[in-house]
């Protein structure tokens, strides 16, 4: 790249952070705005880069201030009248999407991506961590904090590259893979898409552009047209005949499994995951499809030994699915999860890992648009729960929607369900009867997870 200096505007965003790591190994210049200070941009200043968090061009060092030396990197959460942006744009900056430029990053790479409305980080996760472990090297950039990898940014040797495909805003339309994973293709971001069908149409499109020879690797179900005559098309699953998938699924003791993974070259037996939950086992089948496509393109097989270790070490990735407490009195867990369809999958393999247990959800809704279009989804998925307690809607980059509030969840919800402030929450639950709790959301209710932990480790 010829430029010296990279200039993002909302730095701490954890894909846009992890593109600022990337540029600070490499040895460039790097600053940037975000609305919000957070330990991602804590850590990014104690690396390197200059970090403010007021929109105001005066702000900005000097050095990032001539266009032919600095590339600005936005992410579409900045707003059009950002006032940042606005100079940029108007003194002839060359800027770039997020996507853009990891489209640019992902040139002469073997590139692993994994799309879909949901599912895509844990998935992307165990891609990295498997290419690590099987063969020694491997990069990527996640939208999650790796537990294994201690970040969301990892460098390593060899060609093969793992991404997240962000279906936000079409950022996944920049990629160019060689294998893709797609675990979804539901109804969301609606507020960009406008319909499911254009949804559809998107993931359809990304399929379009799997290079040729290249691999996808379909959730069995999803129902998108698939129309690119150059690639091979496999299909995964849980536990329902395809291509990949597992069989003799057994629960063992914490919410773990064993099970039997079968692929196109064979079974392997006797897998364990690093983590709870028998949806990341389908995310397991998913990450692993990907890693045979790969050795498949290398002219190699899977080592069935290797692949165990990988999977048996798999530590999960911040925010999904994490335990804070897991004792035969009380469970405690926080999920990202800020989709209905994702709500379900959860709740359904809770219910699986703890059997004849009473469970509490938490939940705070992400973005009015988002409530406005699913909110009878939401409070379908929620009533999988025994009980529920939801915060006020998170706004993130939204005004406010007339008559668009948690209420009209909590009205839908055909079990216990009540509103309560995000800072009354802790409390809240502590004076509850409480078995296994859960935490969901995309916005800031993981800043109440300790609270809650100490709370409930109490009653343990």
């Amino acid at each position: 790249m010829e430029f010296k200096n990279v200039y993002f505007l909302g730095i701490g965003g954890i894909g846009m952070s992890a593109l600022a790591r990337y540029f600070l190994h490499e040895g460039y210049a790097v600053a940037g705005y975000d609305r919000t200070r957070s330990h991602l941009t804590d850590e990014l200043g104690a690396e390197g880069a200059a970090v403010h968090y007021e929109d105001d061009v005066r702000l900005i060092p000097g050095k990032f201030l001539d266009p032919a030396d600095t590339v600005v990197v936005y992410t579409p959460a900045v707003p059009e009248d950002h006032s940042e942006y606005c100079y940029f744009r108007e003194h002839g900056f060359c800027i770039e999407k997020r996507s853009q430029m990891l489209g640019h990053l992902s040139e002469g790479k073997y590139v692993m991506a994994v799309a879909g409305t949901h599912g895509k980080t844990t998935t992307s996760t165990m891609v990295a961590w498997l290419n690590r472990v099987l063969t020694g090297g491997g990069s990527a950039f996640l939208g999650g904090i790796s537990k294994n990898f201690g970040g969301n940014l990892v460098l390593g040797g060899g060609r093969r590259l793992a991404v997240e495909a962000d279906e936000f805003d079409r950022s996944f339309l920049r990629l160019y893979p060689d294998v893709a994973v797609i675990t979804s293709a539901d109804a969301d971001h609606l507020d960009i898409y406008g319909t499911h069908e254009a949804v559809k149409e998107a993931f359809s499109q990304f399929v379009r552009q799997i290079r040729p020879g290249g691999s996808l690797i379909l959730k069995q179900g999803v129902d998108i047209v698939v129309d690119n005559p150059e690639i091979t098309v496999y299909r995964y699953s849980f536990d329902e005949t395809c291509d990949f998938y597992a069989r003799n699924v057994q629960l063992l003791e914490g919410g773990h499994y064993r099970y039997d993974l079968v692929t196109p070259s064979g079974v392997i037996e006797g897998c364990t995951l690093g983590i709870p939950g028998w949806v990341n086992i389908e995310n397991a089948v998913a990450a692993v499809a990907s890693a045979w496509c790969a050795a498949k393109a290398e002219g190699a097989r899977l080592d069935a030994d290797k692949l165990r270790d990988a999977l048996a070490s798999f530590s999960g990735v911040k925010r999904r699915f994490e335990f804070y407490v897991n004792t035969p009195r009380q469970v405690y867990m926080d999920d990202y999860a800020h989709h209905p369809r994702e709500l379900a999958a959860t709740l359904t393999s809770v219910r699986r890992m703890f059997p004849g247990r009473r469970i509490t959800a938490l939940f705070q809704p992400h973005l009015y648009t988002r409530t406005r279009d699913l909110y009878a989804e939401f409070a379908e998925a929620l009533s999988h729960a025994d009980e529920v307690l939801l915060l006020p809607i998170y706004p993130a980059r939204e005004e406010p929607i007339p008559g668009i509030t948690s209420e009209i969840i909590a009205e839908r919800v055909a079990v216990p369900c009540r509103i309560v402030d995000r800072d009354r929450l802790a409390d809240e639950v502590a004076a509850m009867d409480t078995d296994v709790v859960i935490s969901f959301g995309a916005g800031n209710i993981d800043a109440c997870c300790s609270a809650l932990a100490e709370q409930l480790k109490m009653k343990s």
